[in-house]
């Protein structure tokens, strides 16, 4: 069949190509129009209750996650040329298109109370042509206990500016230059006084991901271009065979980013990394192929048949390949998540797509141009590898039971340290640790306690629910969360009501807590109307933290990014106490919010990453099977393929790697790559048993020779590529590129010692069983003559 395909595409190359041509301008057509996703991609599945219960949520009282914080730390802050020009700051930051609010303490408010018309006016204590003395401000602001721990942490003397960010805005390519016009008004007042000003904010994290992730794509697609071909001239010596490689991937990252487009998919931190893939992944189809091209010219000086034989021989060697790697990012698509059902597909697609324009291009070309010369084909001969697979070849017959020996010993130390293995997940768990987004996330969690977002939802189960009684204990929640070092401020409607109290006994903060026995005079001040018809400000504030029908009312909780281990236990520690105060019987009390979100994000993908790699597993051994059929040489490759896995998941044991999405990536990635190696080797000696019946030994011996060279050089290749993804300022793409590097050096290694050892083995026991089968046929033909 694969004879028939290579004189197929011989004879009709021209209009093979022309084809290829066509597919490849309506893709390139479609990849311009790619774009960069801005929109908050989600890791859970629509149908998991925690995913719902956020929907309901955002849906009830709105974003949660749409808040960008500014922070500063002076001892001079209410000095007045430091504090009027940070009030000026305030003010520039909210004509920014996109701002809808900002909480600052130049903005600070007090209540004073109308009894006349029993409402609480609003009055900013900032006077409105903003003369102000910094230390009578200072003097009337700390007297507001509704701010303390929220936009000011005494004890530290640091300030904290809130920014409330349009939601459409924030999913839109805008945020870009929103969140940099910020940026630069804020670091222009730090240059003035000579300040460091601390950002953090999920709008700020997201928009420094995304512009980073356009970044590295770029880098990471000219770097491993520009690796590769490097690798490919010292390999062939040839220019025409390494512009002819980097066009063959050219095209397939053109038809990656086309397919995205068609789709209906965006670039995320995710398939940025796909166009990157496609060359790596498709420059050993050009080794395979070119090197078979070089060594049958070399054997017999026949263009036509070497191009013929070349595609017989490696077409079905890439396929097997091409299709276990498919099969290995593939499988993401069998996922509940959208951002790994949208890597899945794409790099499935395109893996094979490669195989494809492989196939067309290569021998299509080359029909066309002169056969190599010598100097293309010197490496078949070259001294120092030719003596490097002898002296593979040497230990895999002469020492194999120290290969296996080695081995076991490796796999008992890897096999410990896979016991070492934590699960845990951060919000920002891909950030830099020495960058100035997460330190910054560091200075708001030592001196606020945090910036996360968790909310806490109490739903009363009927209207008008939420009664006096209802927010006393609501109080005492927030009162018992503020012992917890890792949650920072509480908002609620409580918080409005003890503000109200206040002022409504002349501004004391003696009675800035939860009225009592004068409740009823409150009440009027807290559903109080303008003239018009309208909330007053204030109680549009309380109204945020409670619906319209008074059933359901919400916490606002501030915290650090705790981690997917930390966060359930302290939910855990803190749900008795809710219990306590909201029997169960009577209300839901919810906790939901970005944090919860996310961190429930970050555990499913790992367990449907873990659930993939057992599909991978499944799905790449039964191409095993379909292709060689013989449990032996199943076995042997399992093995082989098992072995480099149990290595690096054992290393990141005993150096502490944790397992998380980006680290558990890298084994299903992996796995799909490191096959294609073990099919190259052995198709090439099943292919050797076909032609020569001179045992297996023999037949090891040849394929270490035939195949090392190229497994060698595509090796080398693959580790460079991924190796790439090393530099990335992202920790979780650095992990992908180390370990998959790690790992495939290792499968490397297995591949060209192991496997020949096993295969070794499986020709003992052949030649076992026929002694056996040859003993037994002995002894029927005595029974027979006697």
């Amino acid at each position: 069949m694969w004879y028939r395909i290579a004189a197929f595409v011989i004879k009709f190359r021209v209009s093979l190509m022309v084809l290829l041509l066509a597919a490849t301008a309506f893709m390139g057509y479609h990849a311009s129009k790619v774009q960069l996703s801005y929109e908050f991609t989600n890791a859970i599945p629509t149908d998991n209750p925690k995913y719902q219960a956020y929907q309901s949520f955002r849906k009830l009282f709105g974003e949660d996650g749409n808040l960008m914080v500014i922070g500063v730390q002076s001892k001079d802050f209410f000095s007045d040329d430091f504090f009027k020009d940070y009030a000026a700051l305030v003010k520039e930051i909210e004509k920014v298109k996109g701002v809808e609010n900002v909480l600052s303490v130049p903005g600070a408010i007090t209540l004073v109370p109308d009894s006349a018309e029993a409402k609480m006016n609003v009055v900013k204590l900032m006077p409105a042509d903003g003369a102000v003395n910094a230390a009578s401000f200072r003097d009337q602001f700390v007297t507001l206990p509704f701010y303390k721990g929220f936009l000011y942490n005494a004890e530290a003397d640091a300030y904290l500016m809130a920014l409330r960010i349009d939601k459409k805005v924030l999913n839109s390519a805008n945020r870009t230059g929103i969140v940099n016009n910020i940026l630069s008004l804020a670091n222009g007042f730090g240059k003035r006084h000579n300040i460091e000003l601390h950002y953090s904010g999920l709008p700020l994290i997201r928009t420094m991901m995304a512009a980073q992730v356009q970044q590295e794509m770029r880098l990471f697609l000219i770097l491993s271009f520009v690796l590769t071909a490097v690798i490919l001239f010292l390999f062939f010596r040839s220019g025409v065979a390494v512009i002819t490689s980097l066009l063959v991937v050219a095209v397939g990252v053109i038809w990656s980013l086309g397919t995205i487009t068609l789709l209906g998919y965006k670039i995320t931190l995710l398939t940025a990394l796909i166009p990157s893939l496609i060359v790596v992944i498709g420059i050993p189809n050009c080794v395979y192929f070119l090197n078979k091209y070089h060594a049958e010219y070399h054997k017999h000086p026949n263009k036509v048949k070497a191009l013929l034989r070349m595609t017989e021989r490696m077409g079905i060697v890439t396929l097997f390949t091409n299709l276990t790697a498919a099969i290995g990012f593939g499988v993401f698509f069998f996922t509940k998540s959208a951002i790994l059902r949208e890597f899945g597909l794409v790099a499935g697609i395109n893996i094979m797509a490669i195989f494809v324009i492989s196939l067309i291009f290569i021998p299509a070309l080359f029909s066309f141009l002169n056969p190599p010369k010598g100097k293309h084909t010197s490496y078949l001969e070259s001294k120092w590898m030719n003596n490097l697979l002898m002296t593979l070849t040497r230990w895999v017959f002469n020492h194999r039971m120290w290969v296996y020996a080695v081995t076991a010993a490796i796999c008992g130390v890897s096999a410990a340290g896979v016991l070492r293995l934590q699960t845990v997940g951060h919000i920002v768990d891909d950030l830099p640790k020495d960058g100035k987004v997460f330190q910054d996330l560091k200075f708001f969690e030592k001196n606020f306690r945090g910036v996360m977002p968790l909310e806490i939802v109490i739903d009363t189960r009927k209207k008008g629910g939420v009664t006096l009684k209802v927010m006393s204990n609501m109080d005492e929640l927030v009162t018992y969360l503020n012992t917890f070092p890792e949650i920072g401020h509480s908002l609620a409607i409580t918080e409005g009501i003890k503000f109200i109290r206040q002022a409504y006994n002349g501004g004391d903060s003696v009675y800035y807590s939860m009225p009592t026995i004068d409740a009823l005079e409150l009440a009027p001040y807290l559903s109080a109307k303008e003239g018009s018809g309208k909330k007053t400000q204030f109680t549009q504030l309380l109204s945020a933290f409670m619906d319209s029908t008074r059933q359901k009312t919400r916490i606002s909780v501030n915290m650090a990014d705790v981690g997917s281990v930390r966060l359930p236990v302290l939910l855990d520690s803190i749900r008795p106490k809710v219990y306590e105060l909201f029997d169960s019987t009577k209300y839901d009390v919810t906790f939901t919010g970005t944090s919860v979100v996310f961190l429930e994000g970050s555990k499913f993908i790992i367990n449907s990453l873990q659930e993939s790699l057992m599909l991978a597993f499944l799905m790449i051994f039964g191409c095993m099977i379909a292709l060689f059929r013989s449990w032996r040489i199943l076995l042997i490759s399992m093995v082989v393929n098992i072995v480099p896995l149990l290595i690096t998941a054992g290393i990141m044991g005993w150096v502490g790697i944790p397992i998380k999405p980006s680290t558990v990536l890298v084994f299903s990635v992996a796995l799909g790559i490191t096959i294609d190696v073990t099919i190259r080797f052995l198709v090439n000696f099943k292919q050797e048993l076909q032609r020569h019946d001179d045992g297996i030994a023999n037949n090891v011996q040849r394929t270490i020779q035939d195949t090392g060279l190229s497994i060698i050089y595509t090796s080398l290749i693959l580790i460079a590529g991924f190796g790439v993804f090393a530099l990335s300022d992202f920790d979780g793409t650095k992990s992908l590129g180390y370990l998959t590097s790690l790992t495939l050096l290792l499968a490397m290694v297995t591949n060209l010692t192991l496997q020949p050892a096993l295969l070794l083995w499986m020709d003992k026991a052949e030649k076992k069983r026929a002694t056996i089968l040859i003993d037994e046929s002995e002894v029927e033909e005595e029974k027979e003559e006697n």
